[in-house]
């Protein structure tokens, strides 16, 4: 990223489908179509991990640090490849298109999965599959054990499931190998299906000078397989409880804090074992993603640790974290890291000397630029450093329209000209912004596509600390419009970002 280029961020699950969420088909293609068009260099997307409705369908709230969304697999794309007949995908019922619809398509997506695995058992090569579960099963195996035994004792987490599955003695793993053994090999199909369909559009976007930016969550759900299988690397107690929990102290967002409730890493367990799953981790992404932004970067740095029987995040507090000797380890295993850093929130000077130390360019936000002095403001465009991923607003933040005309207090609004540095429309404002944003020395930026369109609060993605109503923005099939493609193109010649 040391060159003036910009991209636009919107999450998989957002694009127009017929099957009640977006996902890897043909829409998914022509966003990339869109893309090169438009001049963007960079597509941006949010993890793209198995999600579940007990977190509310958050892309941040994971079972698997590894294994893929089976909702974002294509229908469309499974009948393309000859795992279906069309007759198999056609929707016995409608689907929302304006909004996600998890509920219904989770049972839909379910039901043709269940058709692809038999036509693959009795019809298919295998070939492919075998390579496939063979490469992965540094992950997959597990993957697949965590998600039957899970299914096979109705979704209750792995620290109720019985004592002998839930400690992963041999003999109780190698027996119900054996018995679920059908079951456990649909798993792997299913990821074998998202791998393939994921690999293949990756391959298309870079074809058309695009690269795909992936989002890693810092933290892991405490009901998840990478947990069930390495307790040691997290500060649970003896019986694999919850010690502490992630959080962040009282900040824009919330008064009283964030309690995420995931667990913490045990950071001294993790460096005597030189921090393997991190590397394996950060490998397996590198695989998939042609950037990495790392959410929550500065837990690296230091972490807001709460006690776990506390309910309030107010009750935490700042544990050090790695450090720099993390990422002197992965920079061994890897000959570069292309890593953004989400440094958002409370930044103190060891989280800014860690992402110097290793030239991890961080974010700026301008929906953020409007409050406090903006001679300081590291938001304010004016204060940009070169090397440095600009922002209209993130997935957790309002559109632009939506934050003027619903959250905007008086002394923000009386801001605007003075951080934009120009008289402007509120009709207007989305664009003015993004120019704004364009002109800066920022080398990287990303709009929302939201921002693009104009659309206010019900193009809103997250509001964060609410538990509803969110993750379920969709883009209108006909919103992505040859005129919109040149209108950004223009922009992009007129600022230097080609």
């Amino acid at each position: 990223m040391n060159k003036r280029h910009s991209g636009i961020l919107l999450h998989i699950t957002s694009l127009p489908s017929k099957y009640g969420i977006g996902d890897m088909g043909s829409f998914a293609y022509a966003f990339v179509d869109f893309l090169s068009a438009s001049q963007q260099r960079y597509w941006q997307i949010l993890p793209i991990n198995p999600t579940d409705a007990i977190n509310g369908n958050s892309p941040y709230s994971c079972s698997s640090a590894f294994a893929g969304n089976p909702l974002l697999i294509s229908p469309e794309m499974m009948v393309i490849e000859g795992f279906l007949q069309a007759s198999d995908v056609s929707v016995p019922m409608p689907l929302m298109e304006d909004k996600v619809d998890y509920i219904r398509t989770v049972t839909f997506k379910e039901k043709i999965f269940n058709a692809a695995f038999r036509h693959f058992q009795n019809s298919m090569d295998h070939e492919d599959f075998k390579n496939f579960t063979k490469n992965q099963r540094y992950w997959l195996d597990d993957f697949a054990l965590f998600t039957v035994i899970k299914n096979i004792h109705g979704g209750i987490g792995w620290s109720e499931w019985p004592k002998a599955l839930k400690g992963r003695q041999p003999q109780a793993i190698k027996d119900f190998s054996r018995k679920h053994a059908m079951e456990l090999e649909k798993v792997k199909f299913i990821q074998y299906l998202f791998f393939r369909q994921w690999h293949k559009l990756k391959n298309y976007a870079n074809s058309k000078n695009v690269a795909i930016i992936g989002d890693i969550p810092i933290y892991v759900n405490y009901d998840s397989v990478e947990v069930w299988c390495h307790p040691s690397f997290f500060k649970l107690d003896g019986q694999g409880h919850l010690r502490f929990v992630s959080g962040c102290p009282p900040d824009y967002f919330s008064r009283t804090g964030q309690r995420w409730g995931n667990p913490v890493y045990d950071w001294t367990h993790l460096k005597k074992v030189n921090y393997s799953w991190w590397v394996q981790r950060i490998t397996h992404n590198l695989q998939m993603f042609d950037f990495l932004r790392i959410d929550h970067f500065r837990g690296f740095a230091g972490f807001w640790q709460i006690p776990a029987h506390e309910k309030l995040a107010v009750f935490g507090r700042w544990v050090k974290g790695p450090g720099a000797s993390f990422f002197r380890v992965l920079a061994k295993h890897f000959r570069k890291l292309p890593i953004i850093a989400e440094d958002l929130g409370e930044i103190t000077p060891d989280v800014i000397a860690l992402m110097k130390k290793f030239g991890f360019p961080g974010m700026r936000v301008l929906l953020f630029a409007f409050s406090g002095d903006v001679h300081t403001n590291p938001h304010v465009p004016a204060n940009y450093p070169t090397h440095c991923v600009a922002y209209t607003g993130t997935h957790d933040n309002n559109t632009i329209e939506g934050w003027f005309y619903h959250e905007a207090k008086p002394h923000e609004k009386a801001n605007i000209a003075r951080v934009l540095r120009s008289s402007f429309n509120p009709k207007t404002l989305n664009w003015t912004m993004i120019e704004v944003l364009m002109r800066s020395r920022a080398q990287t930026v990303i709009i929302p596509m939201q921002d693009y369109l104009g659309l206010r609060q019900e193009g809103r993605m997250n509001t964060p600390a609410t538990k509803v109503d969110n993750w379920q923005w969709r883009l209108k099939a006909n919103a992505l419009t040859l005129r919109l493609s040149k209108k950004i193109s223009k922009l992009i010649k007129q600022t230097d970002r080609l």
